[in-house]
């Protein structure tokens, strides 16, 4: 089997200090993808930087406390790379990939958006060169006899099973419809060709969501969004046995605005 995680960390330096140490010395995952670091590796304590056991990248932002993503994995991977080959993005912090036997796999943090701002047309730059690299990634990989998987905060919610509360959010980034439909683009075996590995092993359930924001009972009342993504090639997919958010058990347990998505793999 092989296991994979995805969280955003929401800052691991506070999420270290909350209990991400202990989760992560009781995860069974084999690769650990975390987005929203915010902190460089040498700001980072030696046992998360790199604790016992791991083979660790780290893809800090150029922009002090920002974004950041990192791969965990128990295997030395056999090659690294940080960015897409994007000028604009490269060096912020938003993406990073390694090759395993058979698989490659990528910790991805697509920016958040505000409407009617630069960071949405940020964003939309952003996705028009993303989804370019995931149809190149997804060839070379396919002539290689290799699996692709990019884990992370897509920060999008697909369809309206999503979110809790749809309707509210139409006109904000993150449902907008244009978002939707390129994430819909990047899912479309035509076009991108990926798969949505938790929605398809729970085709017919609200949720999982896997972000409550921290204003108002949004946790306790499960009003949250799923926008923490398992995208893979329909091979990978197909060999997904099971998939599941690590919710915790109380509002004071969690240790970031994000839980842990997981998912079992066949190999």
């Amino acid at each position: 089997m092989l296991t994979v995680t995805s969280v955003n960390v929401n800052g691991l330096r506070a999420a270290a200090k909350k209990g991400f140490v202990e989760w992560l010395a009781g995860t069974s995952a084999d690769v650990l993808c975390l987005q929203e670091v915010r902190a460089e590796p040498q700001q980072l304590p030696e046992h998360v930087r790199t604790p016992e056991g791991w083979h660790v990248t780290h893809a800090p932002a150029a922009a002090k406390g920002r974004a950041g993503v990192s791969l965990y994995t128990r295997r030395e991977p056999d090659r690294v790379q940080v960015g897409f080959g994007s000028s604009e993005f490269d060096t912020g912090g938003r993406y990073v990939e390694a090759d395993l036997p058979g698989v490659t796999i990528a910790s991805l943090y697509l920016p958040s958006g505000e409407v009617g701002t630069e960071r949405q047309e940020e964003k939309v730059r952003f996705m028009g060169e993303f989804l370019a690299h995931l149809k190149e990634l997804r060839e070379r990989a396919a002539a290689e006899g290799r699996e692709v998987l990019v884990c992370g905060d897509w920060n999008i919610a697909h369809r309206q099973a999503d979110l809790k509360n749809w309707r509210g959010n139409t006109k904000n980034s993150g449902f907008l419809p244009e978002e939707r439909e390129w994430l819909g683009r990047v899912l479309d075996p035509a076009d991108g060709g990926y798969v949505d590995v938790v929605r398809a092993l729970h085709p017919d359930v609200e949720g999982p969501y896997s972000w409550w924001s921290y204003r108002g009972r949004a946790f306790d009342n499960d009003s949250g969004w799923r926008i923490d993504y398992h995208v893979a090639t329909p091979g990978l997919a197909s060999r997904a046995v099971k998939g599941y958010v690590e919710r915790a058990a109380t509002h004071a347990e969690r240790w970031s605005d994000h839980a842990p998505v997981t998912v079992v793999y066949e190999r």
